[in-house]
């Protein structure tokens, strides 16, 4: 449990916070530690949501203001539980993000009589495919949970102002050839080589950056994931698939996951219009096929809000700049 003891000290409650696992999916323990802090604060009203949990202040200020951040975490890799080295806290999820989980509820605990109204929001499955997001499904079961004049989301960026959100188009590329003992190798086609072609067609691909009310945003095109059969001694024949995740800038207009482009425009300059072979390697062949797109979070992007003079009124015009969100996804 988080202990008053614990919920006063952001370090020491990053700790408790990052030593409960909570892979995406599995946050209900989290979820609960979460609830039970935040019902023993009487200035708080308190909801529970699924594994969305909500703490408000009352009504009685002329603006509010959204501290959100996710309870869930990539796979844990070795790092738990949490450790200690000098100033730095090591373990799955202290920097996303169980650190701004931790520094919203520390602010909850020992804030009673904030500036402004306050809504302390924490929600699920931020980290797996966007139908599952905490956030998400709220906006659309209880959408007047989300209003407020001005909102947060506390994903650490070292003092940084990051505005806006990217969005992503993914891609899965399957290499297919025929299947052989690798001691006759002459008799198959390796679908591995065939997605040779693929990665260094990644490797050369050369990000844009586009600015938008002086807020910097930046391209990606990577492969995040690769799967295949397991037999050693065979030639792959099938199955050997790279998933490409496009992560691309937002824009002004809601219908763009990239600066200046629709997604059929994104789609066709990563080769993700057309269907059929890529490429080939012997007689190996890669097929393409587009998947999923996403728009980017937020519809308004940077405009808008950053033209608003009324957020530098707010904690966060403590940061030292603002800059483009560039929303960077680990690696599978």
């Amino acid at each position: 449990m988080l202990s008053p003891e614990i919920l006063a000290d952001p370090v020491e409650l990053t700790r408790a916070l990052v030593d409960v696992e909570s892979v995406s999916g599995n946050e209900t323990r989290l979820a609960g530690q979460v609830e039970a802090a935040l019902r023993g604060l009487p200035h708080l009203s308190v909801e529970r949501i699924g594994n969305v949990v909500i703490g408000r202040t009352g009504n009685d200020r002329q603006q509010r203001v959204i501290l959100a951040g996710h309870l869930d975490t990539v796979p844990v890799a070795g790092n738990l539980p949490s450790r200690t080295e000098g100033d730095l806290i090591h373990g799955c999820g202290t920097a996303d993000m169980k650190s701004g989980a931790a520094l919203a509820l520390h602010l909850a605990a020992t804030v009673e009589g904030p500036r402004y109204d306050v809504t302390y929001l924490f929600y699920d499955c931020e980290e797996v495919e966007s139908e599952r997001n905490g956030l998400y499904l709220l906006s659309r079961s209880h959408p007047d949970r989300l209003t407020a004049d001005f909102a947060i989301l506390l994903e650490p960026t070292y003092g940084l102002v990051e505005a806006g959100c990217q969005g992503t188009l993914r891609a899965m590329v399957t290499a297919t050839g025929r299947r052989a003992h690798s001691a006759r190798s002459w008799l198959g086609a390796n679908a591995i080589h065939a997605a040779g072609t693929i990665l260094r067609t990644l490797e050369a691909y050369t990000p844009r950056s586009v600015t938008i009310d002086g807020c910097t945003y930046r391209e990606g095109l990577n492969a995040v994931r690769i799967t295949g059969p397991r037999a050693v001694r065979r030639v792959r024949r099938a199955g050997d698939r790279l998933g490409a995740g496009r992560e691309a800038g937002a824009g002004g207009d809601a219908r763009q996951g990239v600066p200046g482009r629709d997604r059929p425009a994104a789609a066709g300059e990563a080769g993700l219009d057309r269907r059929g072979p890529v490429c080939g390697a012997g007689r190996a062949r890669a097929e393409l096929r587009a998947g999923r797109s996403e728009p980017r979070a937020y519809p308004r992007g940077a405009r808008g809000d950053l033209q608003d003079p009324g957020w530098r009124r707010h904690p966060s015009a403590m940061a030292r700049r603002v800059t483009g969100r560039h929303h960077g996804r680990w690696l599978r």
